[in-house]
């Protein structure tokens, strides 16, 4: 898939099937690359006909190689992948990689999050810090597979509340409240949100690389 794009055709795939993190993805690139249409230019992995990749790593990092890798081989395209979760810091960084599977159903956020509140309900207000963690990969494919790969990072710190507030988000944003904010992630509007998140930190690290492998394919 070289040369000149045709318009609307991807151009750039999300190792996802997270409509939360594609749609977070868009709005960080808008505007950002010449020549992208975000809106049908930046496609999940269904969108793209990518496989499932198993997170058989042990950290952040792995996983979203390991995700990034395997769909950019798959596609032929550039591939973004992250690996994110919340660490607590009296389970010791748990749920860490484990965090969309914590309840042992993979995606359930409200059993996650039910199940982590239990656990920690006897936990002072004092000793509930916990951090959003993220790794974002990018993977560019080349003639004799991966090209060029490269790992950013991003931590949002904050304090865990007692029961969720808030609808915006996903995961576990109605729990996490930023340090020296006074609202949970999921009450905050998409814009501010994106500005202080874990991954939007991940992803905007991320940009200028986005951007070289997106010019190899020119635009419109």
């Amino acid at each position: 898939m070289s040369g000149t794009p045709v318009s609307g055709a991807p151009r750039l795939v999300l190792a996802t099937h997270n409509k939360g993190k594609l749609r977070e993805l868009r709005e960080l690139l808008r505007g950002q690359v010449p020549g992208l249409d975000v809106d049908t230019q930046v496609v999940d992995a269904a969108a793209a006909g990518a496989p499932d990749v198993a997170e058989t790593g042990v950290t952040f990092a792995e996983n979203s190689l390991l995700k990034a890798r395997a769909v950019a081989e798959a596609t032929g395209l550039p591939a973004i992948a992250d690996d994110s979760g919340l660490a607590v810091d009296v389970l010791g960084g748990a749920p860490g990689i484990f965090s969309a599977r914590w309840s042992g159903t993979h995606g359930d956020d409200v059993a996650n999050l039910n199940l982590l509140l239990a656990q920690l309900s006897d936990v002072p207000d004092s000793f509930r810090g916990a951090a959003f963690v993220c790794a974002a990969a990018l993977a560019v494919p080349g003639p004799d597979g991966i090209a060029h790969e490269t790992v950013e990072y991003g931590q949002l710190e904050g304090t865990l509340l007692r029961e969720p507030r808030g609808e915006g988000g996903f995961g576990y944003d109605p729990v996490l409240q930023p340090a020296g904010m006074d609202r949970s992630c999921a009450e905050l509007g998409s814009e501010e949100k994106n500005a202080i998140s874990h991954r939007g930190q991940a992803f905007r690290a991320l940009l200028p690389s986005i951007v070289s492998a997106l010019s190899g394919t020119g635009s419109n």
